[in-house]
Protein backbone atom coordinates (compact mmCIF):
# COMPACT_ATOMS: atom_id res chain seq x y z
CA UNK A 1 0.00 0.00 0.00
CA UNK A 2 0.97 3.67 -0.92
CA UNK A 3 0.14 5.98 1.63
CA UNK A 4 0.25 9.83 0.22
CA UNK A 5 0.83 12.43 2.39
CA UNK A 6 2.24 16.18 3.21
CA UNK A 7 4.45 18.05 5.32
CA UNK A 8 2.99 19.41 8.18
CA UNK A 9 -0.69 20.34 7.59
CA UNK A 10 -1.28 24.04 8.38
CA UNK A 11 0.08 25.54 5.71
CA UNK A 12 -1.55 24.07 2.73
CA UNK A 13 -4.67 26.22 1.71
CA UNK A 14 -5.80 24.85 -0.95
CA UNK A 15 -7.43 21.92 0.99
CA UNK A 16 -8.92 24.87 3.33
CA UNK A 17 -10.34 27.01 0.85
CA UNK A 18 -14.14 26.21 2.86
CA UNK A 19 -13.07 26.24 6.59
CA UNK A 20 -15.21 27.48 9.00
CA UNK A 21 -12.48 27.49 11.83
CA UNK A 22 -9.16 27.37 11.85
CA UNK A 23 -8.57 24.31 14.72
CA UNK A 24 -10.16 22.33 12.11
CA UNK A 25 -7.57 21.90 9.92
CA UNK A 26 -6.20 18.32 10.57
CA UNK A 27 -10.19 16.97 10.27
CA UNK A 28 -10.25 18.58 7.21
CA UNK A 29 -6.70 17.41 6.27
CA UNK A 30 -7.31 14.22 7.60
CA UNK A 31 -10.02 13.65 4.83
CA UNK A 32 -7.52 14.40 1.97
CA UNK A 33 -4.46 11.89 2.84
CA UNK A 34 -4.22 9.05 5.25
CA UNK A 35 -0.61 10.44 6.87
CA UNK A 36 1.26 13.35 7.77
CA UNK A 37 4.58 14.00 8.61
CA UNK A 38 4.71 15.82 12.00
CA UNK A 39 6.99 18.86 12.02
CA UNK A 40 6.28 20.62 15.42
CA UNK A 41 7.99 18.18 17.08
CA UNK A 42 11.19 19.07 15.66
CA UNK A 43 11.25 21.72 16.99
CA UNK A 44 9.16 21.74 20.50
CA UNK A 45 8.69 18.38 22.49
CA UNK A 46 4.69 18.44 21.71
CA UNK A 47 2.69 18.30 25.18
CA UNK A 48 0.33 15.24 25.71
CA UNK A 49 -2.67 17.11 25.26
CA UNK A 50 -1.40 18.10 21.72
CA UNK A 51 -1.15 14.31 21.16
CA UNK A 52 -4.33 13.26 22.27
CA UNK A 53 -5.70 15.84 20.53
CA UNK A 54 -4.37 15.14 17.42
CA UNK A 55 -5.18 11.31 17.57
CA UNK A 56 -8.85 12.24 18.59
CA UNK A 57 -9.09 14.49 15.32
CA UNK A 58 -8.04 11.72 12.87
CA UNK A 59 -9.70 8.25 11.65
CA UNK A 60 -8.67 4.83 12.79
CA UNK A 61 -6.04 4.38 9.84
CA UNK A 62 -4.18 8.00 10.07
CA UNK A 63 -0.89 7.58 10.72
CA UNK A 64 2.02 10.57 11.61
CA UNK A 65 5.44 10.16 10.94
CA UNK A 66 7.18 12.21 13.88
CA UNK A 67 10.22 14.22 12.88
CA UNK A 68 12.74 13.62 16.09
CA UNK A 69 13.41 17.29 17.43
CA UNK A 70 16.40 19.35 16.06
CA UNK A 71 18.95 18.73 19.05
CA UNK A 72 19.12 15.04 18.63
CA UNK A 73 19.88 15.47 14.65
CA UNK A 74 22.87 17.84 15.89
CA UNK A 75 20.83 20.93 14.40
CA UNK A 76 21.03 22.09 17.57
CA UNK A 77 22.48 21.76 21.35
CA UNK A 78 20.49 19.61 23.72
CA UNK A 79 21.67 22.04 26.38
CA UNK A 80 19.61 24.70 24.92
CA UNK A 81 15.75 22.35 25.25
CA UNK A 82 17.34 19.48 28.50
CA UNK A 83 19.63 18.66 30.85
CA UNK A 84 21.02 16.49 29.26
CA UNK A 85 20.80 14.23 25.49
CA UNK A 86 19.65 11.62 27.55
CA UNK A 87 16.84 13.80 29.25
CA UNK A 88 15.55 14.25 26.20
CA UNK A 89 15.45 11.04 24.49
CA UNK A 90 13.31 10.45 27.65
CA UNK A 91 10.88 13.37 27.16
CA UNK A 92 10.55 12.70 23.07
CA UNK A 93 9.76 8.67 23.64
CA UNK A 94 7.20 9.47 26.12
CA UNK A 95 5.64 12.34 23.56
CA UNK A 96 5.58 9.37 21.18
CA UNK A 97 3.36 6.49 23.86
CA UNK A 98 -0.20 8.13 23.01
CA UNK A 99 0.50 7.48 19.35
CA UNK A 100 1.88 4.18 19.80
CA UNK A 101 -1.08 3.19 22.13
CA UNK A 102 -3.34 4.37 19.44
CA UNK A 103 -1.33 2.52 16.63
CA UNK A 104 -0.92 5.64 14.78
CA UNK A 105 3.16 5.67 14.40
CA UNK A 106 4.10 5.27 11.12
CA UNK A 107 7.85 6.17 11.99
CA UNK A 108 10.98 8.34 13.74
CA UNK A 109 12.20 10.35 11.10
CA UNK A 110 15.63 11.29 11.12
CA UNK A 111 16.76 14.03 9.41
CA UNK A 112 20.73 14.89 9.63
CA UNK A 113 22.31 17.90 8.83
CA UNK A 114 24.36 18.68 5.69
CA UNK A 115 27.56 18.49 7.48
CA UNK A 116 26.66 15.01 8.75
CA UNK A 117 28.77 13.10 6.50
CA UNK A 118 29.76 9.62 6.48
CA UNK A 119 32.59 9.10 9.15
CA UNK A 120 33.09 6.30 12.10
CA UNK A 121 31.62 9.40 14.90
CA UNK A 122 28.54 9.94 12.34
CA UNK A 123 27.91 6.13 12.55
CA UNK A 124 28.60 5.80 16.10
CA UNK A 125 25.82 8.02 16.86
CA UNK A 126 23.22 6.26 14.36
CA UNK A 127 23.64 3.56 16.30
CA UNK A 128 23.50 5.17 19.37
CA UNK A 129 19.85 6.92 18.22
CA UNK A 130 18.90 2.98 17.18
CA UNK A 131 19.32 1.55 20.62
CA UNK A 132 17.39 5.01 22.37
CA UNK A 133 14.51 4.32 19.89
CA UNK A 134 14.57 0.46 20.12
CA UNK A 135 10.77 0.46 20.07
CA UNK A 136 9.70 2.47 17.37
CA UNK A 137 10.38 2.00 13.44
CA UNK A 138 12.83 4.55 12.40
CA UNK A 139 14.25 6.41 9.71
CA UNK A 140 17.03 8.17 8.45
CA UNK A 141 17.24 10.77 6.13
CA UNK A 142 20.59 12.02 5.04
CA UNK A 143 21.88 15.10 3.57
CA UNK A 144 25.59 14.61 2.55
CA UNK A 145 26.55 13.37 -0.70
CA UNK A 146 29.38 10.99 1.07
CA UNK A 147 27.03 8.47 2.42
CA UNK A 148 25.87 7.36 -1.49
CA UNK A 149 28.63 8.62 -3.73
CA UNK A 150 30.83 5.54 -5.31
CA UNK A 151 33.00 4.72 -2.25
CA UNK A 152 30.21 4.34 0.71
CA UNK A 153 26.98 3.88 -1.45
CA UNK A 154 26.40 0.66 -0.94
CA UNK A 155 28.49 -0.21 2.55
CA UNK A 156 25.40 2.89 3.67
CA UNK A 157 22.86 0.74 2.55
CA UNK A 158 24.29 -2.77 4.07
CA UNK A 159 24.38 -0.54 7.47
CA UNK A 160 20.93 0.93 7.22
CA UNK A 161 19.44 -2.86 7.20
CA UNK A 162 21.30 -4.54 9.26
CA UNK A 163 20.72 -1.94 12.12
CA UNK A 164 16.99 -2.03 10.59
CA UNK A 165 16.65 1.53 9.89
CA UNK A 166 14.19 2.78 6.80
CA UNK A 167 16.27 4.46 4.08
CA UNK A 168 14.72 8.22 3.00
CA UNK A 169 14.38 7.60 -0.51
CA UNK A 170 14.35 11.54 -1.56
CA UNK A 171 13.78 13.60 -4.57
CA UNK A 172 16.05 16.66 -4.01
CA UNK A 173 17.74 19.62 -5.65
CA UNK A 174 21.52 18.07 -6.74
CA UNK A 175 23.10 20.67 -5.17
CA UNK A 176 26.86 19.52 -4.14
CA UNK A 177 27.89 18.21 -1.18
CA UNK A 178 24.96 19.43 0.91
CA UNK A 179 22.61 16.92 -1.09
CA UNK A 180 22.24 13.32 -2.04
CA UNK A 181 20.93 11.75 -5.29
CA UNK A 182 17.52 9.83 -5.04
CA UNK A 183 18.55 6.01 -4.40
CA UNK A 184 15.84 4.19 -5.05
CA UNK A 185 16.52 1.24 -2.76
CA UNK A 186 14.47 -0.35 0.08
CA UNK A 187 16.71 -1.56 3.54
CA UNK A 188 13.32 -2.35 5.77
CA UNK A 189 9.91 -4.15 4.73
CA UNK A 190 8.52 0.15 4.96
CA UNK A 191 9.88 2.63 2.41
CA UNK A 192 9.57 6.10 2.95
CA UNK A 193 9.53 8.79 -0.06
CA UNK A 194 10.21 12.30 0.79
CA UNK A 195 10.00 14.80 -2.19
CA UNK A 196 11.92 18.03 -1.70
CA UNK A 197 11.35 19.60 -5.15
CA UNK A 198 13.78 20.44 -7.50
CA UNK A 199 14.76 24.18 -6.75
CA UNK A 200 18.79 24.00 -6.91
CA UNK A 201 18.87 27.78 -6.12
CA UNK A 202 17.06 27.68 -3.18
CA UNK A 203 18.48 24.87 -1.77
CA UNK A 204 21.37 25.72 -0.32
CA UNK A 205 21.29 29.25 2.37
CA UNK A 206 23.70 31.21 1.03
CA UNK A 207 23.66 34.45 2.23
CA UNK A 208 19.82 34.74 2.99
CA UNK A 209 18.03 35.24 6.58
CA UNK A 210 16.12 32.29 7.63
CA UNK A 211 12.88 33.76 7.06
CA UNK A 212 13.87 34.50 3.11
CA UNK A 213 15.32 30.88 2.78
CA UNK A 214 12.40 29.16 4.22
CA UNK A 215 10.36 31.18 1.38
CA UNK A 216 12.36 29.92 -1.70
CA UNK A 217 13.81 26.00 -0.18
CA UNK A 218 10.93 23.97 -1.09
CA UNK A 219 9.48 26.37 -3.26
CA UNK A 220 8.59 23.92 -6.64
CA UNK A 221 5.74 22.92 -8.60
CA UNK A 222 6.35 19.48 -9.99
CA UNK A 223 5.14 18.51 -13.71
CA UNK A 224 2.92 16.08 -14.16
CA UNK A 225 5.76 14.26 -16.41
CA UNK A 226 7.92 14.80 -13.63
CA UNK A 227 5.36 13.12 -11.19
CA UNK A 228 4.92 10.51 -13.61
CA UNK A 229 8.62 9.66 -13.44
CA UNK A 230 8.46 9.33 -9.96
CA UNK A 231 5.20 7.53 -10.13
CA UNK A 232 7.42 4.46 -11.87
CA UNK A 233 10.26 4.97 -9.23
CA UNK A 234 8.13 4.41 -6.71
CA UNK A 235 6.08 1.37 -8.30
CA UNK A 236 9.56 -0.89 -8.09
CA UNK A 237 9.80 0.33 -4.64
CA UNK A 238 6.03 -1.26 -4.40
CA UNK A 239 7.27 -4.75 -5.79
CA UNK A 240 10.22 -4.83 -2.85
CA UNK A 241 8.24 -2.80 0.65
CA UNK A 242 4.86 -4.07 2.52
CA UNK A 243 4.13 -0.23 3.14
CA UNK A 244 5.49 2.82 1.17
CA UNK A 245 4.58 5.98 3.19
CA UNK A 246 5.37 8.94 0.31
CA UNK A 247 5.26 13.03 1.69
CA UNK A 248 5.38 15.85 -0.39
CA UNK A 249 8.05 18.75 1.74
CA UNK A 250 7.85 21.07 -1.79
CA UNK A 251 5.34 23.89 0.13
CA UNK A 252 7.25 26.51 0.42
CA UNK A 253 5.03 28.22 -2.47
CA UNK A 254 1.71 26.06 -1.54
CA UNK A 255 2.40 23.55 -4.22
CA UNK A 256 2.83 20.25 -2.17
CA UNK A 257 -1.12 19.50 -2.20
CA UNK A 258 -1.78 19.72 -5.82
CA UNK A 259 1.44 17.96 -6.88
CA UNK A 260 0.07 14.83 -3.94
CA UNK A 261 -3.35 14.83 -5.42
CA UNK A 262 -1.99 14.40 -8.89
CA UNK A 263 0.34 11.78 -8.28
CA UNK A 264 -2.55 9.69 -6.30
CA UNK A 265 -4.68 10.14 -9.25
CA UNK A 266 -1.75 9.06 -12.15
CA UNK A 267 -1.14 6.00 -9.32
CA UNK A 268 -4.73 5.39 -9.41
CA UNK A 269 -5.25 5.16 -5.60
CA UNK A 270 -8.61 5.66 -3.93
CA UNK A 271 -8.22 5.71 -0.22
CA UNK A 272 -10.78 4.17 2.30
CA UNK A 273 -11.01 5.32 5.78
CA UNK A 274 -10.20 8.70 5.50
CA UNK A 275 -11.97 11.02 7.61
CA UNK A 276 -15.29 12.61 6.47
CA UNK A 277 -15.32 15.66 4.16
CA UNK A 278 -17.51 18.86 5.28
CA UNK A 279 -20.42 19.74 3.68
CA UNK A 280 -20.36 22.91 1.60
CA UNK A 281 -23.08 24.65 1.98
CA UNK A 282 -23.38 25.85 -1.69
Amino acid sequence: MINIGLTGWGDHDSLYEDLQRKTDKLQVYASHFPIVELDASYYAIQPERNILKWIKETPKRFKFIVKIHQALTLHADVLDFASSRQALIDEFNKMLEPLIAADKLAMVLIQFPPWFDCTTQHITYIRYLKTKLSDVPICVEFRHQSWFNSTYKEQTLEFLTAQQIIHAVCDEPQAGQGSIPLVNRITHDVAFVRYHGRNVHGWTKKDMTDDKWREVRYLYDYTEEELMDLVNKVKVLEHKAKTIYVVFNNNSGGHAAANAKMYQRLLGIDYDGLAPQQLKLF
